[in-house]
């Protein structure tokens, strides 16, 4: 059903805030989680609710027992993947600030997931390399962290996933500024050519989808590995 002619629409963060209060109810590990985020000055950029349990699903449907996580902030995506995993599955999530870790590994303990989770400081593009010499292989690997340097992210997570593994790499509208081809801003040209990367790659099928809500005017992609 379309909006009548003239009628005023919904505002989609209220919109938002129904969605979660219906399908993700409170939660006392996610909700500190993003208290003590906000308590310790860290940007308010962590996922939304329900883009949080989308994150779950993924990774419950996925069958996820190793996942990776690039840009780990104060730990709220990471509790919603951790989450997802069986008992005997472990996560590495990746956060360039040590600031930022302290408090993400308070509140993967908090949730009970500190035996679960390994949070590695330091450049992405430093620890990749290491991940991959240690012989990880990941079923699932969520792209999160500075958009620069997404295309180089998502070519390392091609090395350390196998036939059937799936990528989601989030952040990829920018407000829709990706389909701009005047906006050269280097988040605008990361994300466009990690895009670009997963459109042409033969080990890629993906898609990606346009989202609007609390978080304002964004979207995601999302990838399978293909044989």
């Amino acid at each position: 059903m379309t909006t009548p002619p003239g009628a005023q629409r919904p505002d989609p963060a209220a919109v938002d805030a129904y969605l979660s209060e219906l399908l993700v109810p409170a939660d006392e590990a996610l909700a500190g989680a993003l208290a003590d985020s906000e308590e310790a000055g860290l940007p308010s950029i962590a996922v939304s609710a329900t883009n949080g349990k989308l994150l779950h699903l993924l990774a419950r449907v996925q069958g996820a027992r190793r996942i990776l996580e690039i840009g780990t902030l104060g730990g709220y995506s990471t509790i919603w993947l951790g989450r997802a995993l069986p008992a005997d599955g472990a996560l590495i999530t990746l956060e360039y600030s040590a600031e930022h870790a302290e408090v993400a590994r308070a509140n993967l303990a908090r949730a009970g997931l500190d035996k679960v989770v390994e949070v590695r400081v330091g450049a992405a593009l430093d620890s990749l390399p290491v991940l991959a010499d240690e012989g990880h292989v990941f079923d699932l690997v969520f792209i999160d962290a500075d958009k620069v340097n997404n295309p180089h992210y998502l070519e390392w997570a091609l090395r350390m996933t196998r036939p059937g593994s799936v990528i989601v790499v989030d952040n990829v509208v920018r407000e829709g500024r990706v389909a701009d081809p005047a906006d050269d801003r280097p988040d605008v040209t990361g994300t466009r050519a990690a895009l670009r990367l997963m459109a042409d790659h033969p080990k890629l099928d993906a898609t990606a989808i346009q989202t609007v809500g609390a978080k304002g005017y964004d979207g995601f992609a999302v990838a399978y590995v293909q044989g």
